[in-house]
């Protein structure tokens, strides 16, 4: 490591950032280089790896850990390692640690699990929202991790997509308006700060990621990864807005995403990644890729990595999440620059953006965890604010059979109620995908309160509560005897191409239980989902109450504060609510604009 005797720029913490830029650059050899360019999974993150080749940043894939319910020390005993191994490099460059952190530290094991973002675009609320990123940024930090790759800030166009619970809405004002969570996750700028220019606020804070650029929600028919078939126009109308807001808050780094725009992939526009993104809109922090990103060039060349490498790189990618086949990788931008394939200029370019955002973030000041912060993790404060986040999310889409007569909100203190259904008491689908795991888990899968356990909280000391996951004939024979019942019914965990889905019909049955339990019992529907589902008929007609509750997290006694009235329902709807999937792609943009519930809908359980 060079010493501090030799009064090194890129050691002093008060010279200008651009000059520390500058003179660590030009002290750089071509492999470390591009060991800074290359992004790496903790699982091949050794110490030799690390060492050897100039390892630049680290991450996790969903469901990669420590090991099994690890807490947020033994996730920052991890990443100070790894530190370690890159302070010890010949110029001692920090690694910058990645991991989704998308609702919440949502990886670890008793964090705080916030609602998915189709929620939050459902309480229209940006203050709650900027709050929520300023916790998360707590937490993660306290684990070790310094970069977020949140927010995701795609326009919602399709909800077949899998990913649609990423979105915070359909709206591009709408989304735009969220993107507050940046300014939670990374700080907020002075007013004089320059737009495009990343920006990060302290140590307890984290580097965020705008992703993914640019268009990933208007695949066509929702298909993930896929094509979006739309012009240039309809782009800066639609889809880059929500860019603009995060440019301008400073938002660090930005992931290019998987799909296509009209059949060209997004890894490889320099169009879009260097002439619109970097000069046109500014943006002086820098492009990752996402994961395996390059393999997805692979298909005009066969297996021909080397290509992939050379399209994506001189295309504007900064740093690439390679994330196993890092030493190919490597080789492959040796032989590209050596035979001038990528230029040197952009080499350099690449390079400059990563260690700007790396000195921004203060990493070289302040490389390890900070543990002090480890008291904030799932701490009561932050499962507050989730349970606040819940509250103001949910949608009321029906309330009582007629306006005369409202069924919400219940009675606490009814004699005894039935509560039923395959996501009443499931922790894990509450949740949703990207928790604990990539895709999700069912169960009690981490700390938190799910509907049934907040309902037997809320209720009165002489109610009682039956509880059943699946409706027994001997249940329903004794109808009579309940005072209503809820039916909490919805999709199971996903994520990404996994989630798409032709059909969007409520998964286990869900309406058939609803319709069981609503011809013999009064019933309110919970209804537990990632996007807008088939709402049958006979679930619309024969049910007295439903609530749209998204993904919720885990705190569950936000839907209980609302359905027994002690909050009104606040939440409008982010997406157009479609009659049947024959109607897609249905939004508010749409000539023929025919929805079962429109864009902003959403009942008030209290008569005006």
């Amino acid at each position: 490591m060079v010493g501090r005797e030799e009064l090194c720029v890129y050691q002093t913490p008060d010279a200008p950032v651009e000059a520390r830029v500058k003179d660590l650059l030009s002290r750089m050899t071509l492999p470390e280089k591009f060991g800074q360019m290359t992004q790496i999974e903790r699982t091949v993150a050794s110490p030799a790896a690390i060492r050897d080749f100039f390892i630049g940043s680290v991450l996790n894939s969903g469901g990669s850990a420590p090991f099994e319910d690890a807490k947020s020390s033994d996730w920052a005993d991890m990443i100070d390692g790894f530190q370690r191994s890159a302070l010890a490099s010949r110029l001692g460059i920090p690694l910058i640690y990645g991991t989704d952190a998308v609702h919440g530290n949502n990886n670890v094991y008793g964090a705080t699990v916030f609602p998915h973002n189709i929620a939050l675009g459902a309480t229209r609320d940006a203050d709650l929202v900027r709050r929520i990123g300023a916790a998360t940024a707590l937490e993660v930090r306290a684990s070790g991790v310094h970069w977020a790759f949140a927010p995701c800030v795609a326009v919602l166009g399709d909800p077949r997509w899998g990913r649609s619970y990423e979105c915070y809405g359909e709206d591009p004002g709408l989304v735009s308006e969220m993107t507050s969570l940046v300014s939670g996750l990374q700080g907020e700028p002075p007013e004089e700060h320059p737009n495009g220019y990343p920006f990060v606020a302290g140590s307890n804070k984290v580097v965020a990621c705008a992703k993914h650029f640019v268009g990933d929600g208007g695949t066509d028919k929702g298909v993930n990864e896929g094509n979006t078939i739309a012009s240039y126009e309809d782009l800066e109308k639609i889809h880059i807005p929500p860019y603009l807001k995060c440019l301008a808050q400073g938002v660090s780094t930005v992931m290019a995403s998987y799909s296509s725009w009209n059949g060209s992939n997004l890894h490889s526009s320099y169009f879009l990644l260097t002439e619109v993104l970097k000069e046109k809109l500014g943006f002086k922090g820098f492009v990752v890729s996402d994961w395996e990103g390059l393999d997805r060039l692979s298909d005009p060349w066969g297996s021909n990595y080397r290509n992939c490498v050379k399209t994506a790189v001189n295309a504007g990618i900064d740093m690439v999440m390679v994330p196993f086949k890092y030493e190919q990788f490597i080789q492959d931008m040796t032989d590209l620059v050596e035979s001038g394939e990528i230029p040197m200029a952009r080499v350099n370019d690449a390079v400059e953006r990563i260690l700007r955002v790396k000195f921004v973030a203060g990493l070289f000041e302040h490389p390890f965890s900070d543990r002090s912060l480890l008291g904030t993790v799932g701490c009561k404060e932050h499962r507050e604010l989730g349970r606040e986040a819940v509250r103001k999310s949910l949608v009321l889409l029906k309330n009582g059979k007629n306006a005369d007569k409202p069924f919400l909100p219940l009675d606490r203190n009814a004699k005894r109620i039935l509560i039923t259904g395959t996501h009443a008491d499931d922790l894990g689908y509450q949740c949703g995908g990207w928790t604990k795991t990539w895709f999700g888990l069912s169960g009690r899968i981490t700390i938190g309160t799910t509907l049934l356990d907040a309902i037997k909280a809320a209720v009165g000391d002489n109610t009682e509560v039956v509880y059943e996951k699946t409706p027994s004939k001997e249940t329903l024979a004794s109808s009579e005897g309940f005072s209503y019942a809820i039916v909490a019914v919805g999709e199971s965990p996903y994520a990404e191409t996994k989630g798409d889905s032709s059909e969007l019909i409520i998964p286990f049955n869900g309406s058939d239980i609803v319709t069981t339990v609503a011809e013999r019992i009064p019933t309110l529907v919970m209804l537990i989902s990632g996007r807008p589902v088939v709402l049958e008929p006979t679930v619309l007609e024969k049910t007295e109450a439903l609530v749209a509750a998204w993904l919720p997290g885990t705190e569950g006694q936000g839907m209980a504060d609302v359905i027994f009235g002690d909050y009104d329902f606040e939440g409008k709807l982010p997406v157009s609510w479609f009659k049947t999937v024959e109607h897609l792609p249905v939004n508010a943009r749409t000539n023929s604009y025919d929805p079962l519930f429109p864009l902003g809908f959403g009942l008030s359980s209290k008569p005006v």
